[in-house]
């Protein structure tokens, strides 16, 4: 049902820009897992919508943080410049490797992630 998926994909919007919001996190940690399970996205689909949607709700958070004060703008332009030479590797990467390792890598990521912030 057309309804049925926007409203779950509203709800991932949500939860995204929460989850942004609060920790910084939003497009690779829950996006793409959401729209993978809940909606049956391919991982390259989840990768790509995801990006998209990083750069929307990444320019409201920018602009709240940015009123409070908590930006800083020469850390942020030396790790945000390089990055997008990172997005552009990732990107040819990814559409050069099997699925299948795509979805590891991933997962790997996410367990990894998780330790480190569980365990520090």
């Amino acid at each position: 049902m057309p309804n049925e998926r926007i409203l779950r994909l509203a709800i991932i919007g949500v939860g995204t820009g929460l989850f942004s919001g609060l920790f910084g996190v939003g497009g690779g940690v829950v996006l793409v897992p959401m729209l993978i399970l809940w909606l049956g996205f391919d991982e390259r689909k989840a990768a790509a919508t995801s990006l998209l949607v990083i750069v929307i709700a990444a320019i409201g958070g920018a602009i709240t943080h940015l009123t409070y004060g908590n930006i800083d703008l020469v850390a942020a332009l030396t790790v945000g410049i390089p990055a997008v030479g990172g997005v552009l590797i990732g990107t040819w990467l990814q559409q050069r490797i099997n699925v299948a390792v795509v979805q590891l890598l991933f997962s790997l990521l996410l367990v990894a992630t998780a330790a480190l912030v569980a365990f520090g």
